[in-house]
């Protein structure tokens, strides 16, 4: 995540991964209450996401509130064929995605993008911050 955030940022890793983007100069207790609100205002609005292919490979998924997920590259191949069976899973109950290739078909990138929407949602369920991270 410092590397998308040219190491400029400050933020929150959550157990799972999804990291929540940080005001600069807030206290470890002020940054734990911003992501824990963060992260709760993500699943009790709508999980909007927008994925997007980065530079070396990877998936950077970004919501409507501070916070991303990273989906490393190396790891989605890794676990490909359970991404390619189980990605509708990442889907909320009832929800419709429309894409290029119709109502719920994902191509690589939106299957990847859900893989670290379910991270989010992970997350969200039983949040736990493993770590402040402080920019440069």
């Amino acid at each position: 995540m410092s590397y998308y955030l040219n190491g400029k940022r400050d933020f929150a890793v959550f157990r799972h991964g999804t990291c929540v983007l940080l005001e600069d100069g807030l206290s470890d207790d002020d940054a734990t209450a911003f992501a824990l609100k963060a992260l709760s205002d993500i699943i009790h609005f709508h999980p909007d996401m927008s994925p997007s292919p980065m530079d070396d490979g990877n998936i950077l998924v970004r919501y409507n509130h501070p916070a991303a997920n990273v989906v490393l590259d190396d790891v989605a191949e890794a676990h490909w064929a359970e991404i390619e069976a189980k990605h509708l899973q990442g889907l909320t109950p009832s929800e419709v995605i429309i894409t290029p290739e119709g109502p719920n078909k994902f191509d690589r990138l939106g299957k990847q993008a859900l893989l670290g929407r379910a991270y989010m949602f992970i997350d969200a369920q039983a949040p736990k911050i493993v770590r402040i991270v402080r920019h440069r």
